[in-house]
């Protein structure tokens, strides 16, 4: 295979299978917020109707997530997704769709925090070009152990696309073990793919690591204290900074230290977005979703978001959007909601003024507003602590003030 030429990933069925799998648990749990289905893996015999209860709106929006992240043509959809519902067959259909369609291009949807998800479609030949550079930070790697989700576009470069650029058969999927398991797992070679939240339950471990093992983490900001920790038990960690609707924008090693552009991106003249240099020699432009701190024209710290999202175990989290669907609650008058302080946790707090005559028992509002983020949230939009109270918190010049967990 050239290395500009995008590798056909499709052809490893493993990795196929990991991807579809993950797309279609992904889809099934934003259709029924508050019941979460059977979690990937899911064995090649399982029958969507008859194992996991899909209904047939639920089947055609697995269909159609299937058919529009993969760009598959809708014959595929109609003939072989809905008339033969089981993960194989369905597999099957996509490596077929794959090959006739020639693959051209991926598309990924973000977390949707604020209502609809966001569509960001990306060339496969821009993945390539990206996957190409993080092999060259990555050299020597002879396996990938994975502790995210194949269908988003940090998992699928890390685990789809880096294998092939690697020469790495073996992707080890470690949702399902803690990090204690995944600790007696590591052997010399090993890359390990996660985000902050599961790299801090592995520090709490005080590990020690064997030589040559590097991680990576993305997807949030990696507090600098957390990186500390982690280099000095041996760990080479690499940061990459990017989002969904730009990949992979830049990197680092040390916490606290600049990220560095990849070779193909630049700055674009003081406004907030960037230019990138595509392989086929053409340019183009990308919006930003933070504020950049540039300490020259190749490196950067993030400053930021710009729309005000905050990440919660690796998912974009809109507070406002969650603080309007509790006041949607008919006991609740006035609600705040701010990302926990990091003394407290990395989840989102919730203060809520409850209407007059709902505050009696604030126990079982706080249940009852659980239950009720349950249904309409998503598991990293529900808030972890709540705390009641007359009145939202305000600073001396009525701006909103953040609040200490439980403090009324």
């Amino acid at each position: 295979m050239n290395d500009s030429t995008p590798a056909a990933w499709w052809r490893h069925d493993p990795t196929l299978l990991r991807v579809v799998t993950d797309l279609l648990a992904f889809e099934l749990a934003q259709a029924r917020p508050g019941r979460p289905p059977l979690p990937p893996p899911w064995p090649r015999t399982c029958h969507f109707i008859h194992d996991l209860g899909v209904d047939s709106l639920e089947l055609l929006g697995m269909g159609t997530a299937l058919a529009e992240a993969l760009h598959l043509r809708g014959g595929d959809v109609d003939a072989r997704l809905l008339a033969h519902p089981v993960l194989e067959a369905w597999v099957a259909a996509a490596r077929a769709g794959l090959e006739t369609d020639g693959a051209q291009a991926v598309t990924f949807r973000t977390s949707g925090s604020a209502g609809t998800p966001k569509r960001c479609t990306h060339a496969l030949a821009t993945l390539w070009q990206e996957t190409r550079v993080l092999a060259g930070l990555l050299p020597g790697r002879t396996r990938i152990l994975s502790a995210v989700p194949s269908h988003h576009i940090y998992g699928f470069l890390f685990t789809a696309l880096l294998p092939h650029a690697l020469g790495i058969d073996e992707v080890v999927d470690l949702r399902a073990a803690s990090p204690a398991a995944c600790l007696g797992l590591l052997r010399p070679g090993d890359l390990v793919v996660a985000h902050p939240g599961w790299w801090e339950a592995l520090a709490r471990l005080q590990p020690a690591f064997a030589p040559d093992i590097a991680g990576v983490s993305s997807t949030a900001p990696c507090p600098d204290a957390l990186a500390g920790d982690l280099a000095g038990a041996g760990l080479r960690l690499l940061q990459v900074y990017g989002s969904s609707e730009t990949g992979g924008v830049g990197w680092r090693e040390a916490g606290g230290a600049p990220f560095t552009l990849f070779p193909y991106w630049q700055g674009a003249d003081g406004v907030p977005e960037l230019e990138r240099r595509l392989p086929d020699g053409a340019v183009a432009r990308y919006p930003l979703q933070d504020r950049l701190e540039w300490m020259d024209d190749r490196r950067f710290l993030p400053a930021g978001r710009i729309d005000d999202a905050v990440q919660v175990g690796g998912s974009n989290v809109f507070p406002g959007y969650v603080a309007d669907v509790l006041c949607m609650h008919p006991a609740v008058a006035e609600a705040s909601v701010r990302l926990m302080r990091p003394d407290e946790g990395r989840r989102l707090k919730a203060f809520i003024v409850p209407r007059a005559g709902h505050g009696g028992d604030r126990a079982a509002l706080g249940e009852a507003l659980a239950a009720w983020a349950g249904e309409r949230l998503a598991t990293p939009e529900r808030p972890a602590a709540w705390t009641f109270g007359e009145r939202l918190p305000r600073q001396a010049s009525g701006k909103p003030a953040d609040w200490i967990i439980d403090a009324e």
